[in-house]
């Protein structure tokens, strides 16, 4: 007989043919997980033909991890189950031959189509067989104390339905007690509290929280704990040690400390609750400042903004103390506004201060030709302190070229010589100098004032030269050389100049141009007349005002050699000869000096 095997059905040839048309339909089993025995338990029979043999069946559950979970009678068909399942892990098996299908078989065995499938799907039934599970074993949390309500969450890790309850506290809360919110399908609950949380009653409470699911056909719970540290809240202000104090200070000074002020708090130590913060009222001028010390907590008063001890002797300012979170009370909720003060007198002492100039900075004009002991000006300093006793007199401080000098008594400014704008001491027309006022106070004091002098120009300097000694080389050619006018004056009494030269210089010498800034003097000497030697010119120069001045040029007139610069005197030191006459005495004086050398060695033989 031959026979085929195709998803564990053996026939033979002849069932085959006999069953091309036949549909094999295998239905679907059920498990609970929920079974807890006896076992082996007998789920049922494939509903197939009571002469076809099931063989090679394949799957998870008989030949696949896990491993002998099924047991499948290959005569009987009946199929049971060997042990516990558990649907979190498996929820489904399905038995079936690997990669090959009822139709394949067929067409590989003979001829002929017959269309079936075999499949066995064994579903397992979920049963409440978990307990709802915690995130964490342990929930810890820290909240101020405070009396508004505080809330702490914890979760699950399954989203169901959950019914939460508290089923211890310790310590026993009092005129307070925790509650959780459930959370409709999301797993959470919310702790909370109705009432007021006293740290000092108790500093931790410990919950044991329980968590119970609504499954079937039994419920399921577990716990957790939950430890809720309770901080030290506002539940005292700080209040002063003392109620009004003194303090004294210097006029003049700045940033000084004068006071430190005590204050007690019964909340725990470094916390944002002891911890105190001062305001200042009273202080319309802003002359005070408080910063808290941040170990001792003690109030530290400081001079913000000078004081004067002319504008008022005496300071009155109230000085309050706060902490740096709100204060609260189990009993009301609410803020306490009965603050602790503390007045404090502060003493302004007066002291020498330096006499005060009014303006302390002045500018005034004067012209530079003024005369030796000219009026400038008068500057007077005022004695700040009440009584004003003090003599005040007055010294020049800066005056660099030494233009002016000051009355000691009186602060009046003259002249002590002529104003000179082109000074080197006076930038851009401006002359400062400074004038010190004294007092014989104890100890003395000094006020200084500044007084610019804008010194207006005249024409009191005649034009000059940038040279009066010149090289002039004779050529074939014209010759020339630039020379410039200066005057230290400025506009309109300097250039552009005018130039003329004096004597007689027809066809000798020349100036171009005639005015302006600078000139060329040119050399008109015909080229077949040697004027070699030293020439004295005079040159006129005007500014534009008609201020005139006459200068000498010295001009040397030389062969030059090839050299772009005239040399002449180089040329002439250089080059000097000895005369005739001068070559004489010379001669003349090495006879002397040859006959006195003899005459005294013979007197020396003599001897």
């Amino acid at each position: 007989m031959q026979y085929a095997q195709c998803l564990g059905i053996q026939l033979s040839a002849s069932d085959i043919l006999l069953r091309q048309k036949r549909n094999w339909v295998i239905e679907t089993f059920t498990f609970d997980e929920g079974y807890s025995g006896p076992y082996p338990l007998y789920l049922g029979r494939i509903n197939i033909a009571t002469d076809i043999r099931l063989t090679e069946i394949h799957g998870p559950g008989v030949d696949e991890e896990p491993l002998n979970l099924f047991k499948i009678d290959n005569k009987t068909a009946e199929i049971w189950v060997m042990q516990p399942v558990d649907r979190e892990i498996h929820d489904q098996f399905k038995v079936i031959r690997k990669n090959h299908t009822f139709e394949q078989c067929v067409v590989q065995s003979l001829t002929g189509d017959i269309n079936a499938k075999i499949g066995i799907n064994i579903d397992i039934i979920d049963t409440n067989d978990n307990e709802p599970k915690f995130n964490n074993h342990v929930y810890e949390v820290t909240i101020e104390e405070a009396p508004s309500q505080a809330t702490d969450r914890d979760s699950t890790e399954k989203n169901r339905k959950f019914s939460f309850s508290i089923e211890s506290v310790s310590p026993t809360p009092q005129n307070f007690e925790f509650v959780i919110n459930e959370e409709p399908d999301s797993g959470n609950g919310t702790i909370s509290f109705k009432g007021c949380l006293d740290h000092e009653k108790a500093q931790k409470y410990t919950l044991i929280v329980k968590a119970t699911d609504h499954g079937q056909p039994k419920s399921l719970s577990s716990s957790t704990t939950v430890i809720i540290n309770i901080e030290d809240g506002n539940r005292h202000l700080p209040v002063f040690t003392k109620q009004k104090g003194e303090a004294s200070v210097k006029e003049g000074l700045q940033g000084v400390l004068i006071s430190r002020l005590q204050v007690t708090d019964e909340d725990t130590r470094g916390t944002k609750a002891w911890k105190a913060k001062y305001k200042i009222q009273g202080d319309t001028n802003g002359n005070f400042r408080i910063d808290t010390d941040p170990e001792t907590n003690e109030g530290l008063v400081y001079v913000q903004k000078i004081l004067d001890y002319e504008e008022d002797p005496l300071k009155n300012i109230i000085i309050s103390a706060e902490n740096e979170i709100l204060y609260f009370t189990c009993v009301t909720g609410t803020k306490e506004m009965r603050l602790s003060t503390y007045h404090l007198t502060v003493n302004i002492e007066d002291v020498n201060e330096p006499p005060v100039f009014d303006p302390s900075n002045k500018t005034i004009t004067a012209y530079e030709d003024v005369a030796l002991g000219y009026y400038l000006e008068t500057l007077i300093a005022k004695d700040p302190d009440v009584n004003g006793a003090n003599q005040i007199r007055y010294m020049i401080g800066e005056d660099p070229a030494g233009f002016v000098t000051v009355d000691s008594n009186s602060g009046k400014i003259t002249t002590s010589k002529s104003l000179d704008r082109e000074s080197q001491l006076v930038k851009d027309g401006l002359y400062v100098i400074k004038i010190y006022a004294t007092d014989n106070g104890e100890p003395s004091q000094t006020g200084t004032a500044t007084l610019s002098i804008k010194i207006v120009d005249v024409n009191d300097n005649a034009p000059s030269l940038d040279k009066s000694i010149i090289d002039m080389c004779q050529t074939d050619k014209i010759s020339l050389v630039s020379v410039t006018a200066l005057d230290p004056d400025a506009e309109p009494y300097s250039g552009p100049f005018s130039f003329k030269l004096l004597g007689d210089v027809k066809d000798k010498w020349r100036i171009d141009p005639e005015k302006g800034h600078s000139f060329k003097l040119v050399n008109e000497h015909k080229a077949t007349i040697m004027i070699f030697g030293q020439h004295e010119l005079q040159l006129e120069v005007s500014d534009r005002q008609g201020k005139t001045a006459v200068h000498s040029l010295s001009v040397s007139v030389c062969k030059c050699s090839k050299t772009p610069k005239p040399d002449c005197r180089l040329k002439k030191h250089t080059g000097s000869r000895l005369g005739p006459g001068a070559l004489g005495i010379l001669f003349l004086s090495i006879l002397l000096f040859i006959g006195t050398t003899k005459s005294k060695s013979f007197m020396s033989t003599e001897s």
